[in-house]
């Protein structure tokens, strides 16, 4: 899989911390992805032991939305960040990046952020889902491919400032008002937020997700921008 860099004099999360800019396409799969590759759904494939976080408040487990690989130096260590966020009654966590109720795990060798909780050993919660024809929840899982973005869309967001790409790993980030944490937190990915009728639901009032590494690529954080 085509992989971004870091870009050691970045800043902060208004700076381009990977390069090159990878738009994200979903494929949904009919067998469970048990590879340590990115997907959305299914269940984690986790690197080091299991780590299932849970609501700070309630101890109910957080929905697993998916797994993407961090980029690394050439011939660095591969590690993976694992997202998982709460839902109540049509809300998804991440308004807040530090309130517990979305939670960005590293792994192997990854820092747990001190905000966050962990299940007891065998701790498992939901996976990312849509919303059947009954309303009910339909667990779905979708295979990651990569691709650079179009270097015209490139120009687009170093002449206006935007991008017309709805989700993607590296590149300079375009926020809807304001990027959710401050330097020296990293940009790190996009999440576009899907509403009932999407082939999975995250409700980011509209906006979109927001992913974010520490310098040493160790810790992570999550939070959602409404548009």
């Amino acid at each position: 899989m085509l992989l971004s860099h870091p870009v050691e004099d970045a800043g902060g999360p208004y700076d381009a911390g990977y390069l090159p800019r990878l738009q994200m396409t979903f494929h949904p799969v009919e067998e469970p992805i048990t590879e340590p590759v990115a997907k959305l759904g299914g269940d984690p494939v986790w690197l080091d032991e299991p780590c299932w976080p849970v609501r700070p408040e309630t101890g109910e487990p957080l929905d697993f939305i998916g797994q993407f690989p961090i980029p690394a130096e050439a011939g660095g260590l591969r590690r993976m960040a694992y997202l998982f966020l709460s839902y109540d009654d049509y809300e998804t966590g991440g308004s807040d990046p530090e309130d517990g109720e979305a939670v960005l795990l590293i792994q192997p060798g990854g820092r747990l952020p001190a905000f966050a909780a962990i299940g007891p050993t065998g701790t498992k919660g939901r996976s990312l889902w849509r919303f059947g024809p009954d309303d009910e929840q339909v667990p779905v899982q979708f295979r990651v491919d990569m691709a650079p973005v179009p270097e015209k869309v490139e120009r687009g967001l170093k002449e206006h400032g935007t991008v017309d790409v709805r989700d993607c790993l590296g590149g300079k980030p375009a926020y809807p008002d304001r990027a959710g944490v401050e330097a020296p937190w990293r940009f790190f990915f996009r999440l576009g937020g899907m509403e009932d009728d999407g082939p999975y639901f995250l409700n980011f009032a509209y906006g979109a997700g927001f992913a974010y590494l520490s310098p040493d690529r160790l810790e992570g954080r999550f939070s959602w921008e409404a548009a």
